[in-house]
Formats: C-alpha cells, structure tokens, sequence
C-alpha cells in the first residue's frame, strides 16, 4: 500500500456535507490567512463519492501549501454546468483550475477565455481539448485500464457468454476513451472471441438512474451474464441492484472498496473490482496546478512534477500516445479489491 494512503472512516462524508448548496452546485471555499495563491477544483458531479476524495485530496495540498482552496461540484454531470463554474472562477481570479471535464468539447471556450484572463488549466480523471490546457493528470493509461476490465469480465464470466457495460454519459472524455480501447482489444484479441458485448447503458453518473439501467439491462437480455461498469457511483448502485433482484449476474468494474464492501466476494454480486487512489490523483493536481502557477513547469515533455506526499514523486510529463503536441501526467497503477483484501481497503478510501 502507498504510503500517502490513510483511514478514512466517515472523512469523506464529512468533507461532503461541509459544502454548501449554491445555485444547484456544492462549493467548498477554505482560505489560508498564510497566502500562497487561489487554486480551483472542479469535479464531474456532485453524486459520486469518488469526486469527493479527488476534491479531499487537492484541498489537502493546497492548504497544507498556504493556499485558498475553491472545490466546485456541479449537480449533474453536463458541460453546462461546469462552464457555469468556469465562469464564475474567472470573475473570482483564481490563479489555476483544475476541471475533471464532463466532454471533450464543449469547455474549450470557456477555458479558453480563463487562460485569456491568465488563469492556469489542467485536466484531471477525464480530458478535454489538448489545446485549452497545459496538462493531464491521468489516474492510469487508457490500455491499461482497458485490459484491466476486459481481464475482469473474462474472469468472473469463464470466457465466454454476453456482458454489458455500464457507464456515465455518452460525452464522458474517459469513460469513451476506456470503452472505445475495450471493443478495440476484445475484437482483436482471441482470447476474448467468446465473448459478447451485448449492451452499453449509461447511467449519467447517478446512482439511481444507474439502478434503474441496470434493471433495464437485467430485463431485456436474460442471457447475460456480467456488467462492467466503468463508473464507481455506477458500480455501487448497479451491485446493490443485482443483491436485491437476486440474480446470478456479476457485476465489476471501477469502484471504490468503502462503498463496494458489502457487495464484494465471490458469494456476492461483485467477485472483485478495481481502482486507483482518487484521493492521491486529486493531490497530484493539486502539485501540478502549483508549479504551472509558480512557474517550475509549464507542462511540457520532459519535464517533471513534485508530488512530496506521494511515494511515486517526480512524476514525469510525457507526450500523449495519441497526440505527440500534448502532455499529460500518469498517476500509476490499479489496485484489486476482492474478499481476500476487502476488509483492509475498505478503511483507506
């Protein structure tokens, strides 16, 4: 285990309930009479814990930083809504933001204009337009991931038989990004030739409406066999969908191990399921969001970040696989939570 991981117990829902309701979003402001800048957080939405611990994380280095803190959590995850926040942080002259972005596209003018008025831009968990940030802080490689949940549903199906994925938003930069490089491994690898992707549902990032998905998808294909979702609210909803129904269905996918505890194991509807420290991405934004306003980096190939809390520091900026004219920054690896481990994660985040 990392070494910047910690016991949570109920940290998480604290740091949520300390937001206040504004205007349909959560914002958390905590100000530092030491200085040090203003630094922004801007997750997908507001019904996913895993937001909560990225947030947690960021919030955690700026103050220890001296900095102000501003974490923005919209109500849904639409572009819409964020580009609300994004607007009204370029009127509170916050030096950076660091935007989770809920589509590929439809930021770019907004933050566009932030960088006009000088403020800094990254990326963190889901991209946007290369062109409208100095960086990515990527939670794991996109193959990696892929490979990952392809190996999953292998697993707990035997090889062979109909499984759905479930995910958020049909904009959703990341989820995409994972699904497109799943379908793409799946039809070139033999390994995976008895298996049929028979559905994608998505389920908007909410816990219900990724309930009342999941039923859909228990409905209208009886012979399935295994959901993958590519979501931890999705994942968490969809399990306890499955314990209540009763069903032989397996679900796994991206979780975190606090919510998914009750439902892991192989007696249960989620034999294992996989993630990566939010928390610890959410501190590498907030490191990175740092040296592009103090001026170390400016998030360019080669050059590297300093994350002192976390055990993989200096954390190299590398050029995109698919785009060489762009950057981003890889977290690290995935863990596995299953009923070997469950009871030990459960308690970090």
């Amino acid at each position: 285990m990392k070494k910047s991981r910690k016991t949570r117990g109920m940290a998480l829902t604290a740091f949520a309930l300390a937001g206040l309701l504004a205007g349909g979003m959560m914002v958390q402001g905590a100000e530092s009479s030491e200085g040090g800048g203003k630094y922004a957080f801007i997750s997908k939405s507001m019904d996913n814990p895993y937001n909560f611990a990225m947030a947690e994380g960021f919030q955690e280095v700026i103050e220890g930083a001296g900095g102000e803190c501003v974490v923005n959590h919209p109500l849904n995850a639409y572009a819409d809504d964020q580009i609300t926040l994004i607007d009204s942080l370029i009127s509170q002259d916050v030096d950076a933001i660091a935007i989770a972005a809920n589509d590929e596209t439809r930021l770019t003018e907004a933050l566009t204009e932030a960088r006009e008025a000088g403020i800094q831009v990254i990326t963190v968990d889901s991209d946007t337009d290369h062109s409208v940030r100095s960086t990515f802080c990527n939670q794991a490689s996109t193959e990696l991931i892929a490979q990952t949940m392809m190996d999953a549903v292998y697993d707990i199906t035997g090889g062979e038989g109909q499984y759905a994925i479930l995910s958020t938003t049909l904009y959703a930069t990341n989820q995409n990004a994972w699904l497109e490089a799943m379908e793409t491994l799946a039809a070139s690898d033999e390994k995976y030739v008895n298996l049929e992707l028979i559905d994608i549902a998505y389920g908007e990032d909410q816990a219900d409406a990724s309930a009342e998905k999941t039923k859909d998808l228990l409905e209208e294909h009886p012979d399935l066999k295994a959901i993958c979702a590519l979501t931890s609210a999705g994942i968490t909803a969809a399990a306890k969908t499955l314990s209540e129904e009763e069903t032989e269905v397996k679900i796994t996918g991206l979780g975190m191990p606090s919510e998914l505890a009750e439902y892991i194991g192989e007696d249960g509807p989620c034999p294992k399921a996989y993630l990566w420290n939010p928390i610890d991405l959410g501190r590498l934004a907030a490191y990175t969001s740092m040296a592009l306003v103090s001026g170390e980096i400016t998030g360019a190939a080669g050059e590297s970040v300093e994350a002192d809390t976390l055990e993989g520091s200096p954390y190299a900026i590398t050029e995109l696989p698919e785009d060489s004219s762009a950057t981003e920054i890889v977290l690290g690896s995935m863990d596995c939570f299953d009923a070997g481990n469950i009871d030990e994660w459960k308690d970090v985040f």
